[in-house]
């Protein structure tokens, strides 16, 4: 299979074979071409030459309706659901089944279709629930059944776990083994190597487009998975020296944020972050970390307390005021907040300096200055594309996110907040976006890191403050116990908290 988007071959002569009942790792970097190489057999894109053959014979799939027809289902990265729809209008929806008599949508029929499937594969849901009101654990498992519903032989999962708690992942596994057990096939696209070592029975290794090697978990280890995806070794333990923290830049006093409903997502916080340190927060999607984040940059309004940054008051500031007092921002959702999908990786690559020298001077804007920017960046954090004027939507998530963090470390910082930094990334671009982290800390800025990933927060923060419920639940180090950070993250504080001075 062969893909070509203008100069750039995304897919170079690759061979990839699903045997049924088996759950099929593919792994890459970020740009590797698993995700295209996917949407060719899913019928979203078409190939410039190869073949697919379902059951030995070729496929033509011209389109997701032809995949559906070969029993072919995808659970995209970003799922594909109609929010203010119920689960079962979504799982329905495009194969709605009608009565027999009078044409009309017949609800029982729906509610019996996706209980039988739930039901046959541990997912459980609920078809009269709206989908915006659900958890993303129950939202991917709307896909799934969606895909079920329709027959779905073989099944592929594009980094399914990206925005799942401990526990949903634990579920999606589950239902993973019930899929290979009833005789159906998974191609489970991830970057968590730990994962793969765990639910997997077969591994194909993709690098620049071509694949690099296929084995088995009992016949190799994640740092060897690691070198194939990357090319090189990779240092899967953070390196860093003690931190030198000096006086506070960040202190939020009494902070209060309502959530979308008009609840207490954050209520009553009170936090420091030094010069020089970086202040890891955990907890449990959903607990108030994504408001407080959004919150700090002033992307929510706040209620009641108060954000000072060395001093100065930026309660009720415009996000545009924070970043030019010295704020750098790595949204969790870098799609939603990080960038403007129809302005070019290059015009994102400026967008916080825009109006400033050299890309602007009075009413005079500069494209020279733009490209080289964008050309600078492009080999200083690796983003994979084949030009800086691409739209930043034709890039892979991680490519996104790679420029969104290229972006915040081209000025100077004071303080910089960065949510779920790594998420969808590799594990080679993981290891460049922790090193940054402790350069921008050992560099004397404040940083703010917001991870649900429990490795991330150990191998990162001088110090951890555990979210439950809006607040601080506890304090914590990197050599806590992590079944003492559990029982903070679930609420129980008591002799498992620490002090919050460095």
């Amino acid at each position: 299979m062969t893909k070509r988007f203008g100069p750039l071959v995304a897919v170079d002569g690759v061979d990839f074979t699903v045997r049924p009942g088996e759950i099929h790792a593919l792994l890459g970097e970020n740009g590797a071409g698993k995700t295209t190489l996917m949407n060719i057999l899913y019928g979203l894109y078409h190939a410039d030459s190869g073949e697919i053959l379902i059951d030995g014979r070729v496929a033509h799939l011209g389109s997701p309706r032809d995949a559906l027809r070969a029993h072919i289902g995808m659970v995209h990265q970003h799922f594909m659901l109609v929010p203010v729809f119920t689960v079962a209008e979504n799982v329905i929806l495009g194969a709605e089944p009608v009565r027999r008599f009078g044409g009309f949508l017949d609800r029982a029929k729906a509610r019996a279709l996706i209980h039988a499937q739930a039901e046959a594969f541990g997912l459980s849901v609920d078809p009269d629930a709206v989908v915006e009101n659900l958890p993303v654990g129950v939202q991917q498992r709307v896909e799934i059944v969606k895909a079920l519903v329709r027959e779905a032989n073989l099944l592929i999962l594009d980094e399914p776990t990206a925005a799942l708690t401990p526990q949903e992942t634990d579920e999606l596994f589950q239902a993973m083994r019930s899929l290979r057990e009833s005789g159906k096939s998974v191609v489970f696209i991830t970057h968590k190597l730990g994962e793969v070592m765990a639910v997997v029975d077969r591994i194909t290794v993709m690098r620049a487009g071509r694949v690099v090697g296929m084995t088995t978990p009992e016949a190799t280890s994640e740092s060897e998975l690691a070198s194939m995806m990357v090319g090189r070794q990779v240092l899967f333990n953070v390196v860093r020296s003690a931190a030198r923290p000096s006086a506070p830049v960040l202190e939020v006093e009494d902070l209060l944020v309502a959530d979308e409903r008009g609840g207490k997502a954050v209520d009553g916080l009170s936090l420091t972050v030094h010069g020089g340190e970086i202040l890891a927060v955990a907890g449990v999607q959903g607990n108030g970390q994504t408001e407080l984040a959004r919150a700090l940059f002033g992307l929510a309004p706040t209620l009641s307390g108060r954000i000072r940054l060395e001093g100065r008051d930026l309660t009720g500031c415009s996000p545009h005021q924070v970043a030019r007092a010295g704020v750098g921002y790595i949204p969790e959702d870098r799609q939603r907040e990080g960038l403007v999908l129809g302005f070019s990786v290059a015009e994102n690559l400026m967008l916080d300096l825009y109006d400033r020298p050299p890309f602007a001077r009075g009413l005079r804007f500069s494209p020279r200055a733009v490209r080289a920017n964008a050309e600078s960046r492009f080999a200083e954090f690796d983003i994979r594309a084949a030009s800086t004027s691409l739209p930043v939507s034709a890039l892979s998530g991680g490519n996104q996110q790679k420029v969104v963090l290229a972006r915040e470390f081209s000025r100077p910082l004071k303080l910089l907040i960065a949510s779920q930094p790594t998420r969808g990334l590799d594990v080679g671009s993981t290891e460049i976006i922790h090193r940054r982290l402790i350069e921008a800390r050992d560099s004397g800025a404040a940083v703010l890191v917001v991870s649900t990933e429990l490795d991330e927060v150990l191998a990162l923060g001088d110090r951890i403050a555990v979210m439950y419920r809006g607040r601080i639940s506890g304090y914590a180090t990197s050599d806590t116990p992590r079944e003492q950070i559990g029982l903070l993250m679930a609420g129980v504080g008591g002799e498992a908290s620490l002090e919050p001075v460095p």
